[in-house]
């Protein structure tokens, strides 16, 4: 099959008449005739009505123009995309948490655009599972997430390549009024209301293994909030709603204005590894985490 065929078609619908539509084409009427003939034997069917002394378009061609229109547009928009490919020029899709979104990737995304100008993020949050089903379904070119030793890495194939962005921890803080609650030794007591993740979230499933005080419902005597959402937990935090964990990235301007209190000399700190999973097969993928595991990341 000749593309050609589909301009030739288009012309003739925009002329009705098979000599203007070939002097558009700067080709014979024969010559035009000849190419609208194979057009037919490759569709099956006859899109001109040959009577005498006139022809006919078929309604069938005339009823489907637009489509005609719209293929052709499709065809020289892909063809242009593919000899003018350039990866820097690419829509990445990146699945993380709301916790990676909002302490990791601002700073990841402003890097990457420093050196690659034109390059256009399309950004999934979810939960962790759901971010997983993303990424591996080819909904996204890149995972990214925190992981903690006492969960472990994720296991996946060959195609997929892991890298370390850097590295954090989460921490547990007090804000507004709790603040005053705090002791010299910055502790506070146990019947403090908690901001507590679900035990099925993966910070939950962190807190639960570390046994974390205040950090799911099994280790808090007042949890007055159950959430997952990280960053809803730091408003209620700074509020002065609950006590809760977050990750250090995640607060640290807070702790050095006095906003926030950290807790960790009382009740510890869980270290995390911000990681990154790329599909092998997808050049700017591994172009980004060649570029963000290549520079020097600030110290969190």
């Amino acid at each position: 099959m000749d593309m050609s065929w589909f301009e030739d078609v288009l012309t003739l619908l925009e002329e009705r008449n098979m000599t203007r539509a070939a002097d558009r084409r700067n080709i014979t009427q024969p010559a035009f005739s000849r190419r609208i003939r194979s057009f037919e034997e490759w569709l099956g069917v006859e899109v001109l009505d040959r009577k005498a002394n006139r022809i006919e378009i078929s309604p069938a061609l005339s009823t489907n123009e637009e489509e005609i229109r719209s293929l052709i547009a499709h065809l020289n928009e892909l063809r242009t995309k593919i000899s003018q490919h350039d990866p820097a020029e690419s829509v990445v899709g990146i699945a993380a948490p709301h916790a990676s979104i909002y302490s990791t990737f601002p700073d990841m995304a402003l890097r990457a655009r420093s050196t690659f100008k034109g390059i256009r993020f399309r950004v999934r949050a979810a939960n962790l599972s759901d971010c997983v089903s993303l990424f591996l379904r080819g909904d996204t070119d890149i995972l990214l997430c925190y992981e903690a030793s006492s969960v472990g890495s994720m296991q996946f194939g060959s195609g997929v390549r892991r890298e370390l962005w850097g590295h954090d921890y989460l921490i547990p803080v007090v804000g507004g009024v709790l603040r005053y609650a705090v002791r010299d030794n910055h502790d506070v007591p146990l019947d403090t209301p908690a901001i507590v993740y679900p035990e099925n979230s993966y910070f939950g499933e962190v807190l639960n293994k570390s046994q974390c005080q205040f950090g799911t419902a099994n280790f808090s005597s007042n949890p007055v909030c159950q959430t997952a959402f990280s960053s809803g937990a730091k408003e209620m935090i700074l509020g002065g709603l609950g006590v809760g964990w977050l990750p250090f990235s995640m607060v640290h301007r807070e702790i050095e204005s006095g906003e926030l209190i950290a807790l960790s000399n009382g009740f510890g700190r869980v270290a995390l590894d911000v990681a990154i999973y790329a599909h092998r097969h997808i050049e700017i993928a591994e172009q980004l985490v060649d570029f963000w595991t290549s520079r020097p990341k600030s110290s969190q």
